[in-house]
């Protein structure tokens, strides 16, 4: 069980079911504060539907009066998120996983055994939809214009005019750039029906979490795909961008099905509905590098 209340929290990571699959790794897998992962499961003898996967990490870095402070660490927050990411990623390499936010705690093994078992069939029935199932992420940028050129324009053209001609020709490339991602976001939805279970479609990355180098991220989605499915919606999904020379289309994964988590409802739509905007009048531009994927969520305390 845990330690001294005063000396340690329980850090969950996942949902997962207690399978033999895990017992090669569990052993020597460590995860936040380079604590030794371990199951926690209603059955003691692990033959139950459902355990969460936890650590026992330090009340002094952890408690909910400090968590604040330890976000603004940016060092820390990474080291953190690496880690609970880690953790995830070795768990869904062997058996189905439903991941939890960064930084769920509870105050001990008995409370978060009680969450566990509340919530234990609504966690099967989300395990079960997840099963034999992968999250790939799908972005869209749309790449920045030609700058103007006024040195080619006809030697009868005065300075002036040139620059203006320069800039339509700039201000039509950059509109035929959003043209091209609308086509490619259509392919993507149908590329969808035919290989995806689900999709999620997170806002699009800017300031530090976009890449200025690439253009403006329009489109940002997530798909759960069957694993029978993921060859084929991976060469689908690059293809739709071939002959699209204004985009940047970006695929990522397989990961752990973040983005899948809730429990599952009966969506009205089948396909992604991420409009493309418009071209704006001064299209923005990105600045920093991308963050980690996935971005880690918030930090969770159980309810005092």
């Amino acid at each position: 069980m845990n330690g001294p209340a005063a000396a340690t929290l329980t850090y969950v990571y996942a949902v997962t079911p207690p399978t033999p699959a895990l017992d090669d790794v569990l052993p020597t897998l460590t995860g936040v504060a380079g604590s030794r992962v371990t199951l926690l499961a209603p059955v003691p003898d692990g033959t139950g539907p459902v355990a969460f996967a936890i650590s026992d990490v330090p009340r002094a870095d952890f408690e909910e009066a400090v968590l604040p402070a330890r976000f603004e660490d940016l060092r820390w927050l990474e080291e953190t998120a690496r880690a609970h990411h880690r953790v995830i990623e070795t768990l869904a390499a062997r058996t189905t996983v439903l991941p939890l936010r960064m930084a769920t705690l509870y105050q001990d093994h008995t409370r978060a055994m009680r969450a566990l078992q509340d919530q234990s069939q609504e966690f099967a029935t989300q395990l079960a939809r997840l099963a034999a199932h992968t999250e790939y992420g799908v972005k869209i940028y749309v790449r920045p214009a030609t700058a103007p050129d006024t040195g080619t324009a006809a030697p009868s053209a005065g300075p002036g005019k040139a620059y203006l001609r320069a800039r339509r020709a700039q201000r039509d490339a950059h509109e035929d750039h959003y043209r091209q991602a609308r086509t490619a976001a259509d392919r993507i939805a149908e590329i969808a029906l035919r290989h995806a279970a689900d999709h999620v479609a997170h806002p699009p990355q800017s300031g530090p979490l976009a890449t200025a180098s690439v253009g403006e991220n329009v489109i940002n989605a997530a798909f759960l795909v069957p694993d029978a499915e993921a060859d084929a919606f991976r060469r689908a999904v690059q293809a739709a961008a071939e002959d699209l020379p204004g985009i940047l289309l970006e695929t990522t994964g397989p990961w752990a099905p973040y983005s899948f988590t809730a429990l599952p409802s009966a969506p009205e739509a089948a396909v992604p509905e991420s409009p493309v905007p418009e071209a704006p009048v001064s299209a923005p531009t990105a600045t920093g590098s991308p963050a980690p994927e996935p971005p880690p969520p918030g930090p969770g305390h159980e309810p005092r």
